[in-house]
């Protein structure tokens, strides 16, 4: 299971919205953090740093990847019903924290 930290989300004057996401693994309790970026008007994801429940280790050389093309992709799925829309950020936090309670799939 994934969750995104809803007092993480920002959108930095480039126009990246980072956030932190949490996943759960059910069967074992395991617990992941990652801090990400979201470029909306290219369709990007960057990975900035994980935790495994201690320290925050950050990514070396973090690159931006489409996430268009990936499957299965919680990331995608974070940005198309909750973070972007029409190729940019939504017009606030609280909208994309509204969008991420209340997911909406939209043909953009």
């Amino acid at each position: 299971r994934f969750g995104v930290d809803p007092a993480t989300i920002v959108v930095t004057n480039d126009g990246v919205v980072r956030y932190v996401v949490v996943a759960r693994n059910p069967a074992g309790g395991a617990i992941n953090a990652f801090y990400e970026g979201v470029r909306c008007a290219t369709e990007q994801m960057k990975g900035y740093a994980r935790s495994s429940g201690g320290d925050w280790e950050t990514t070396t050389d973090p690159q931006w990847r489409s996430f268009r093309a990936m499957n299965s992709s919680y990331t995608k799925a974070i940005a198309q019903q909750a973070l972007c829309r029409g190729g940019a950020p939504r017009s606030s936090t609280g909208e994309m924290i509204a969008r991420l309670k209340n997911p909406i799939r939209e043909s953009e």
